[in-house]
């Protein structure tokens, strides 16, 4: 690469895409391993990810705060079970700070594509300003859920009002005493909801499919609780597992859809007594197994239909009007604010289309996904050397904290590259045969879950209903298999012709 050519050009030994919980977990992990030749790469002007870009009202995790955290950068203060998006993302400036990335990160610099050079065994990343990156390894860490789902209702173009989505949320339009149209019943509107209801005229909330809604625990830690995680951290620790393994009990119905039926009917009184109008409650009751979706909590969603400025509209969008929008069975809604609580397009091989990943033989991956994304362990896919995945395929979950998964995947990452250092090799590149073992398996066992069965669809699975976001076992199985890289799952190759050391 030649540095003349642009002078933002770069050859780092690793390049890191995305600046969110997983890119900031694999920066920190490279340097307690030693390894300070890196680069974040961010495409926006701050780091943190969801939490930079997700500040609609209410906007908090579903994870408790004690869980939802670094294991290795604790923090004994959090305010509540459940913190909001503000204290999470000053906690990750916080670790930015203290860790030394700020310094080690490219800011506004998107990454368009990658291209792998098999003589070299080098990859080079391409950025929108035109510079170019040259790394012996890279992680891509932009995570599934960055690319707003924009629904194209006919006649949008038409519309005088207001329209955003949650993610970018306009908090300089006022909503008092509008009148707003809210679309989507996911984790994003659960939150927002309540929270604009007191404000608007009329809030028209549409409902395609209803989720199952657990109350939440809403309880603030007091300042002895923080004293004491402080002066003793075994105690927040120890809190810390207790989260961790009450998270991991809620397992046992999502593989015994039978023992899900059964919780189905708890949950089911939940809704009856928080909503009054028995055929607004009826509606809001979801006719598939308990857990197929992800369980939302929420203890306000549900008697925010109680207040006589909410309507709930379960008919689908027909088009929308100048001022209002018309729904399928012809009824129309007066309308100046367009809410689209959505959520995120998570199939990789939809928000991948302008990022084509180019590896061994001039394959792309996005080829090579065209039925499905798959990956060994969600980290690694055959025929492209030395690209990892944080929160890749088949390693999402539906019942306990990423974070865990993520720091799984950052030490096998670091033991991968230290491996490949410790054999004089420049590559390592998984076993076909190995990741489509690994694969064959997986989706067998997911077959028996909750996930595959009650006659829903979710995010979780692609269009023709294969699952590729879900990891269908207890998450201590995947830090067992991801404690150290198995050579023998891998090839180990030198590059063909010299290359300079990173």
């Amino acid at each position: 690469m030649n540095s003349r050519v642009n002078p933002n050009n770069q050859a780092v030994k690793v390049a890191i895409v995305g600046g969110g919980f997983g890119g900031l977990c694999m920066a920190i992990k490279l340097r307690e391993a030693g390894i300070e030749d890196f680069v974040v790469l961010e495409k926006a002007g701050e780091l943190g990810g969801t939490w930079r870009e997700n500040t609609y009202p209410g906007c908090a995790c579903d994870v408790q705060s004690h869980l939802y955290s670094y294991s290795f950068e604790g923090n004994p203060d959090w305010s509540a079970r459940y913190s909001g998006w503000k204290e999470i993302q000053d906690y990750i400036l916080a670790t930015v700070a203290k860790h030394g990335i700020r310094e080690r990160t490219r800011f506004h610099a998107q990454v368009t594509g990658a291209h792998f050079d098999e003589a070299r065994a080098r990859w080079t990343l391409d950025l929108t300003d035109g510079s170019q990156v040259e790394c012996q390894h890279w992680v891509l860490a932009s995570g599934p859920l960055h690319v707003p789902q924009i629904p194209k209702f006919p006649g949008m173009e038409r519309f005088q009002g207001k329209v955003f989505h949650s993610s970018q949320w306009d908090h300089d339009y006022d909503l008092a005493g509008k009148k707003v149209v809210s679309v989507g019943t996911g984790a994003s509107a659960i939150q927002y909801v309540p929270q604009i209801a007191p404000l608007v005229e009329q809030l028209t909330v549409v409902q395609r499919t209803p989720g199952w809604i657990i109350p939440r625990d809403e309880r603030r830690y007091s300042a002895l609780s923080k004293t004491l995680f402080r002066r003793f951290p075994a105690l927040r620790k120890l809190h810390r597992a207790r989260l961790y393994w009450s998270n991991e009990s809620r397992v046992l119905p999502i593989f015994h859809p039978r023992l899900a039926s059964l919780l189905e009917k708890a949950v089911k009184q939940f809704i009856r007594f928080q909503v009054k109008d028995k055929d607004t409650a009826r509606r809001l009751t979801p006719s598939y197994t308990l857990g197929c979706k992800r369980i939302m909590i929420s203890n306000r969603y549900y008697p925010t239909f109680n207040r006589d400025n909410v309507e709930l509209v379960t008919e689908g969008v027909k088009e929308v009007r100048e001022h209002s929008i018309v729904f399928s069975d012809g009824s129309e809604r007066d309308m100046d604010c367009l809410v689209l609580g959505t959520g995120f397009v998570v199939d990789p091989r939809i928000y991948m289309q302008g990022f084509p990943i180019v590896g061994r033989g001039g394959r792309t991956l996005q080829e090579d996904w065209k039925d499905a994304s798959e990956a060994y362990l969600g980290v690694t896919v055959a025929g492209y050397p030395n690209l990892f995945q944080m929160v890749g395929p088949n390693t999402g979950l539906g019942h306990n904290s990423i974070v865990f998964m993520i720091e799984c995947q950052a030490r096998y990452i670091v033991d991968a590259i230290q491996q490949v250092d410790a054999r004089g090799v420049d590559c390592l590149d998984v076993k076909r045969s190995e990741m489509d073992v690994f694969n064959e398996k997986l989706q067998r066992d997911v077959a028996g879950t909750v996930w595959q069965q009650g006659g829903c669809s979710s995010w979780y699975q692609q269009a023709d209903g294969k699952n590729v976001a879900i990891w269908p076992y207890a998450t201590w199985r995947y830090w067992l298999k991801t404690r150290q890289v198995d050579a023998g799952k891998y090839h180990w190759e030198k590059a063909r012709q010299p290359v300079p050391t990173l």
